[in-house]
């Protein structure tokens, strides 16, 4: 198997859409039709069907097109075969543990409040059943801005005829939205619920596409007995035989939580210089507007 690149299939840049339902839109065989046909969901979803966005109506893209890259969207992708849970287990447990995983499981804080569901809980287990351990696996997406249910919507009219649609030209055109994606999401669950599992003393793996990964600040590496958060950072590679992609581990990336939560908040500082510049413009361009005598510049007051 590859790592997915434009010359693969027919122009995949023409249109956003990597996957539906499961499938390339290049890939017309019968069983993608079926999926298609019926809204079913290939990666473990908690009924068979595809239910994001809207259950009766749902909006099965699994992952588009960024470039030459493939970046998932949908948090239910990560789950293909599970072996999300395979790789965080041999984070949280020694080899040789019994262990399962437990699906969407709620977190309270002391004083009763919600704190969200954690994604996937993997608890280690004695020989007659009672918890040892266990250790949280949260999964992030990627947000889309622009509108993706459009090109969706027109494919599902005529796959055959729609797979190699261009798209270019249409307004909206779907990105994924990488800032939005750790700032709004990613942050807020590493503070709050990993917060929580930081006071218990017990360890995090979060699984997160490439693309978003590297959209991130460097992290400062430990090893994996130091650590008590893993970044397991996955790619989509491409099976021409199969004309399907396949989740695959890129790399796993160990560290301390507090050194990664204090790398993430802290923003990359640009100069001040540029800013104040900005800031002159838009003092003259107020200043003109409202046809005012000419006031001193900032450099002046400065």
């Amino acid at each position: 198997m590859e790592r997915m690149t434009a010359n693969m299939t027919q122009q995949p840049n023409r249109h956003p859409l990597a996957e539906v339902f499961g499938f390339p839109p290049h890939n017309l065989s019968l069983e993608a039709a079926r999926y298609r046909r019926n809204r079913l969901c290939p990666f473990n979803n908690k009924v068979p069907n595809c239910t994001k966005d809207k259950a009766n109506d749902p909006l099965g893209v699994c992952s588009i097109y960024d470039d030459n890259d493939v970046v998932i969207t949908c948090p239910i992708r990560f789950r293909q075969d599970w072996t999300i849970s395979d790789d965080a287990a041999a984070f949280f447990f020694p080899q040789g543990t019994n262990w399962t995983s437990l699906t969407e499981v709620h977190l309270k804080d002391r004083v009763g409040k919600a704190a969200g569901n954690i994604d996937i809980v993997l608890v280690s287990y004695d020989g007659r059943g009672r918890v040892i351990d266990f250790g949280a696996l949260e999964i992030q997406a990627v947000y889309i801005s622009g509108n993706i249910r459009r090109p969706f919507e027109q494919y599902l009219k005529d796959p055959s005829a729609n797979h190699d649609m261009d798209w270019t030209k249409q307004p909206n055109y779907p990105r994924p939205d990488y800032l939005s994606s750790s700032r709004k999401r990613l942050v807020p669950q590493m503070i709050y619920k990993g917060g929580i599992l930081r006071a218990w003393k017990r360890k995090m793996a979060v699984a997160l596409n490439r693309g978003l990964y590297e959209s991130l600040p460097k992290f400062t590496e430990v090893s994996s007995d130091e650590a008590d958060i893993v970044w397991l950072v996955y790619d989509l590679t491409y099976n021409p035989s199969q004309q399907r992609y396949t989740l695959q581990l890129h790399k796993r990336v160990y560290v301390r939580s507090e050194a990664a939560l204090a790398r993430i908040m802290s923003p990359e500082t640009g100069e001040e210089k540029d800013f104040l510049e900005l800031l002159q413009s838009k003092l003259d361009d107020k200043l003109e507007d409202d046809n005012s005598p000419d006031a001193p510049t900032l450099d002046v007051l400065l």
